[in-house]
């Protein structure tokens, strides 16, 4: 990759995340949020009301930060996870993780919890349906690529139905609304606490995938392959399944179940960079951050009630998906 394009690959998040700070349905001059910014590391005047420090501060800048790092580890997740089955149409919620965290926080909310505990039970039973299909999957101490996404499918059907047995006892009036609205996806809760509950286990499982990039382009010729290298395959499936199960789950505890990042994302990446993990990996994180910030941005400025994100990432996913089909004409490696 030239450099040229790792600087714009490096720079488009932050500059995206900068130019979030001051759009939004009430305008923030672009160099005052940098007074605003730079008052908080340096000893500069007060000389813009509190209301807009409060805005950039504590609203803006906790939302985008969240959707930086939520589209890193989404797409750096999806890319894993495509080059370890070796399919192209795998997403990060393939082993049921997305199905379980979505029924935790169903179950959260149907119990009235706060936003703390709904994040901590949502993450739990994420990490509880990627466990059981870990165990399903497993036979003669392997796991079978073909095993875990069986289990996968198993896992995820069980909680989607026990995610519909809450929905249906729901009170139709307030916890029903409440429930299908989470779903839908949204940052709009996000909070400084809210950082502080997510972004270890993304930065943790996203700091792990860049190391074990390596592996999987040895990984993602084929587990025979890779074990004639020396590489033990299933220590190596067992990290990256750790990894992303940590990041997609701390994803749906915070913002719901916002589908398509992590499968196409990976998809244009590999349009850029080619399918050598070592840089799709790095070239996943910023394109995928880029662009779930953007999409946010459009849903809380593009009409005057906030769009939830599931609905815009399907909207322009699926189409996107359907061109990146057709332009590699189902080649992806």
């Amino acid at each position: 990759m030239s450099t040229r394009r790792a600087a714009i690959l490096i720079a488009a998040p932050f500059a995206l995340l900068y130019a979030s700070l001051f759009i939004g349905r009430f305008a923030v001059p672009p160099l005052e949020v940098g007074r605003i910014l730079l008052a908080h590391v340096a000893a500069l005047p007060h000389t813009w009301p509190d209301s807009l420090e409060t805005i950039v501060v504590q609203i803006r800048l906790p939302r985008a930060v969240m959707a930086l790092f939520l589209g890193a580890g989404l797409s750096a997740s999806g890319a894993a996870y495509q080059g370890m089955f070796r399919n192209p149409l795998v997403s990060p919620d393939i082993l049921g993780v997305t199905a379980a965290s979505g029924f935790g926080a169903a179950v959260a909310l149907l119990l009235s919890s706060g936003a703390l505990e709904l994040q901590v039970i949502s993450f739990a039973f994420g990490v509880l349906g990627v466990s059981l299909t870990y165990l399903l999957a497993r036979v003669y101490r392997t796991t079978p690529v073909l095993m875990l996404v069986l289990s996968g499918v198993v896992v995820a059907a069980f909680f989607s139905a026990m995610l519909s047995a809450v929905k249906y006892i729901a009170d139709p009036e307030s916890k029903l609304p409440a429930i299908t609205y989470w779903l839908l996806g949204s940052l709009n809760g996000v909070s400084t606490q809210s950082l502080v509950m997510a972004l270890p286990p993304i930065v943790i499982g996203g700091a792990g995938l860049l190391l074990l990039r390596y592996r999987l382009n040895v990984l993602a010729m084929g587990e025979e392959d890779a074990r004639a290298l020396g590489v033990r395959t299933e220590r190596v499936k067992g990290a990256i399944i750790v990894c992303t199960t940590l990041i997609t789950a701390a994803a749906v505890s915070v913002c719901g179940i916002v589908g398509w990042v992590g499968l196409v994302i990976p998809h244009l990446c590999r349009m850029i960079v080619g399918p050598d993990h070592r840089v799709l990996i790095p070239a996943s994180i910023s394109i995928g951050a880029t662009y779930l910030l953007f999409i946010d941005d459009v849903a809380r400025t593009a009409t005057a009630g906030e769009i939830p994100l599931g609905i815009l990432t399907a909207i322009i996913g699926a189409p996107v998906f359907a061109f990146l089909l057709r332009r590699t004409r189902g080649t992806w490696q």
